[in-house]
């Protein structure tokens, strides 16, 4: 098998990729046996010429030296080496009862399921409910302002992605990266996820994954229960030996892998009673932004906005503040998507952006951030927590204690003024708005920052900080406020059998990310525990 690198491909070349190939390769027509995309990326660095960059293998109908040796010296054309996973080889620490995850996120549904599907029989404890109720909780709380604490856009099973745009874009350069996505898609996702530089599911598609994923967990063997949170651990001289469901339940356990997400305050509060290592950690405060789709498409792929080929165009800004020495940033960019009420707790209005895999809203929006800091909130491992209930108030106040949120167009924003209600787009949030200052439920230097960075982002996209555009206060939940100290192993610095993964722990930033800490977790607890 032959591999092909920085492939370039016009966007409007409809020839098939054997062909394309065959051509790249100096072989006719049929010297191409089989292609498969490894990865493909869209260059729209120049607009008069985008198109896509791909990585290929290829298998060729005639022996491959040859093909090497007429293209020697040709650096994109080798070879295709992959190294093997090494094997799971259990140990030898006899368990005494079944490994608990806690948690039915990215972080905690991968780890039972490899846990499972090697023979452990995890029991997988949801404080939320199954996906299915979830969403039409979730849809009735958008509807009418009804609130459910155990049941909203953070708690439930799959955790907070499954509203969200999806994305599987990481940092982690994982060799089990690989074995995630055969997994998301065996469970239902989009075969091209596999291969997109920008992968992404989308919240209708993935809340059918998330089902699959559980009853692969069951059919491995493994048990999946909802409504079920811990409230509580027991530590023995150091050593967890069980935790406590709702309150009057005792699960024996000498291993519980905790992946509570970003906003399990409560449980967060729970474990730093009872001796689990925390630390404060930087996380980011700001507002969702949202134009029309087709301004971004403009500004991103200029006459080639629309293309079928490429669909809803995304952005990535960064501002560095150097007079206040803060950086804001987009995050969570959702083409096509919508804005969406993320509370977790009573009286406090959190955003977040969401976006259904066709990404056809007409709506662009991103979070537009700005980073704090302990020395912000101080160092306390809860700080965080408070400093971000604080802002989530204010909004709340400031819609008018009913879940409305806050909005400000970017024109009374940056001129200090509130009311304009004839926005560029209609904002999305539901169940509704109120126009109120954003700066009022934003820290200061937050919104200092953001008004010193919108001008400079307008100069990238055209249009970006028109005074029309729409803005909604707020967004908090970037990422955790706190992390969970581990060492190398995984196990908490503290106690011993408690390891702390995911997001929530501080050891992620997204579902792709999430998922690899819970493999990688439950892979050293296979590794360490033979199996029940």
């Amino acid at each position: 098998m032959l591999r092909i690198t920085n492939f370039r491909v016009a966007v409007e070349d409809e020839t098939p990729l054997p062909q394309l190939a065959a051509r790249r390769l100096r072989l006719p027509a049929g010297g191409v046996a089989d292609v498969t995309i490894v990865r493909r990326a869209v260059d729209a660095r120049r607009k008069s010429n985008i198109g896509f960059v791909y990585t290929l293998d290829v298998a060729v109908a005639v022996a491959e030296g040859q093909v090497l040796s007429r293209l020697a010296g040709d650096r994109d054309v080798a070879v295709r080496a992959e190294e093997p996973l090494p094997p799971v080889v259990p140990g030898l620490r006899p368990l005494d009862a079944p490994p608990v995850v806690v948690g039915a996120g990215p972080a905690g549904l991968f780890a039972a399921l490899t846990l499972a599907e090697h023979g452990y029989k995890p029991v997988l404890l949801e404080r939320g409910r199954d996906v299915e109720t979830r969403t039409r909780d979730v849809a009735r709380f958008w509807r009418t302002g009804e609130f459910d604490p155990a049941s909203n856009v953070q708690f439930g099973e799959g955790g907070a992605g499954t509203f969200s745009d999806g994305k599987l874009t990481t940092r982690v350069n994982d060799p089990h990266s690989r074995q995630v996505l055969d997994a998301l898609v065996a469970a239902g996702a989009p075969p091209e996820i596999k291969y997109l530089h920008k992968p992404h599911v989308g919240t209708d598609k993935l809340r059918t994954v998330v089902a699959a994923l559980r009853r692969r967990i069951v059919a491995a063997g493994g048990t999946v229960e909802f409504e079920s949170r811990v409230t509580d651990i027991v530590v023995e001289s150091g050593v967890l030996t069980g935790v406590v469901v709702n309150e009057n339940r005792h699960i024996p356990a000498a291993v519980a892998l905790v992946a509570v997400g970003h906003s399990a305050r409560d449980t967060y509060a729970m474990l730093a009673r009872r001796g689990v290592a925390m630390e404060a950690k930087p996380f980011a405060v700001g507002v969702r932004i949202e134009h029309p789709q087709e301004l971004i498409d403009r500004a991103q792929y200029g006459a080639l906005a629309g293309h079928p080929r490429l669909g809803a165009a995304d952005y990535a800004l960064v501002f560095q503040d150097r007079a206040a020495g803060r950086t804001a940033y987009s995050f969570c960019m959702c083409p096509g998507g919508l804005v969406v009420a993320a509370a977790s707790e009573e009286g406090g209005v959190v955003t977040n952006g969401m976006s259904l895999f066709g990404r056809d809203s007409g709506i662009a929006n991103s979070a537009l951030v700005v980073n704090v800091g302990p020395a912000d909130f101080g160092d306390g491992a809860m700080a965080g927590v408070e400093f971000q209930r604080r802002w989530e108030r204010l909004a709340f106040e400031a819609g008018g204690r009913t879940f409305a949120a806050p909005v400000q167009t970017v024109g009374d924003f940056l001129a200090g003024r509130t009311g304009d209600r004839d926005f560029l787009a209609p904002p999305s949030y539901r169940p509704a708005v109120v126009a109120a200052d954003l700066a009022a439920c934003l820290p200061p230097p937050v919104a200092a920052t953001l008004a010193r960075a919108l001008p400079d982002f307008g100069r990238r996209i055209r249009g970006f900080d028109h005074p029309r555009a729409v803005m909604t206060g707020v967004e908090t939940r970037t990422s955790a406020p706190l992390r969970m100290v581990r060492g190398p192993d995984f196990i908490s610095k503290t106690v011993a059998g408690l390891v702390p993964i995911g997001e929530g722990a501080g050891y992620a930033g997204g579902i792709m990310s999430a998922a690899l800490d819970g493999l990688n977790a439950a892979l050293a607890i296979i590794r360490e525990y033979r199996p029940l």
